[in-house]
């Protein structure tokens, strides 16, 4: 089993969970979107995340996911997103999960936490539930989760758990906070910590540039944002944002709330990845307008990246 630790760097695509049209599991698809990760690269996977639809998932279903990522990304390591209302379930699919061969588990504050003491006592019992050897990503995503964490209460949530290996980084505007966070790591204040960053890929180019290791997000050409984590770590600056730059009206499309899901799958589904682009209820689903607008995009960014030849 491969374990998560604060080094960790470059892409781990966060899953989306395939469905079939009538709502049931799409195995197939689930092993051939993990065979695909692993194929061009990316250096492991995170499932069960907001975008996998993990809501609507039953126990046994969460844990067939886990089970064909861990095979299907042999030695990479797997994120497994198991917040939850209550640590009870949390703390089942986070063993179970281990158990399985997952590296490290994610856990996101619920809505209701206000104050800094109430982020740093949810996680201090978050880690009580799960238990201190488990590995474990915390999400910082404003946006959706409606939770404003610190620099300095990241930095208190680290300190506190010396299980914490990473941050999943998905402020927005947030360069200005791995800038920080770093300048913590310089002084001697904070330990050293992975920060893979989200929100689509959107601002990738820059925070590369402020020290993230890496992305953990979801899109649907996730060899565009190894391509960026690697040309920028070889310090090829142009031509990280020259690619970048030619993907970014798609990206910036599937980033819209509401349908960003539903873009997503149904350009995975052209790519021949996933057989449907369905969602399970409740879901969201894309117009013909929509659709054309996406197939139009996909032909300007064909122009420069031939993978979207599609």
């Amino acid at each position: 089993m491969t374990t998560l630790t604060a080094d960790a760097s470059g892409v781990f695509p966060i899953a989306p969970t395939p469905f079939n049209p009538d709502g049931t599991l799409d195995w197939a698809s689930t092993e051939k979107l993990f065979a695909f990760y692993d194929e061009i690269g990316s250096d492991g996977t995170t499932v069960l995340g907001i975008m996998g639809e993990a809501p609507k998932l039953e126990p046994e279903e969460s844990l067939g996911i886990v089970k064909r990522a861990v095979a299907g990304m042999p030695g990479k390591p797997v994120i497994v997103g198991v917040s939850a209302p209550g640590f009870a379930a949390m703390r089942t699919l986070a063993r179970q999960s281990m158990e399985l061969g997952a590296a490290a588990v994610m856990i996101a504050p619920p809505p209701s936490l206000r104050t800094d003491d109430q982020i740093t006592g949810y996680y201090a019992q978050a880690v009580e539930a799960i238990g201190a050897d488990i590995p474990f990503v915390i999400q910082d995503y404003p946006l959706t989760l409606s939770v404003i964490m610190t620099p300095a209460v990241i930095r208190k949530i680290v300190a506190d758990n010396p299980s914490c290996v990473m941050l999943k980084h998905e402020d927005w505007p947030g360069l200005e906070k791995i800038s920080t966070l770093r300048k913590f790591q310089q002084d001697g204040s904070l330990r050293p910590i992975s920060i893979l960053t989200g929100n689509g890929g959107l601002f990738l180019d820059f925070e590369m540039e402020r020290g993230a290791d890496g992305a953990m997000t979801g899109y649907a050409f996730p060899e565009l944002l190894i391509d960026v984590v690697k040309l920028q770590q070889a310090g090829k600056r142009d031509e990280a944002h020259d690619i970048f730059d030619a993907h970014l009206p798609l990206m910036r499309y599937e980033q819209q709330q509401g349908v960003g899901l539903a873009v997503r799958k149904y350009t995975l589904m052209k790519r021949g990845i996933l057989k449907s682009d369905a969602q399970r209820k409740p879901g969201s689903s894309i117009t013909a307008a929509a659709k054309a607008e996406v197939d139009y995009l996909l032909s300007r960014v064909a122009k420069v990246d031939k993978r979207a030849k599609i």
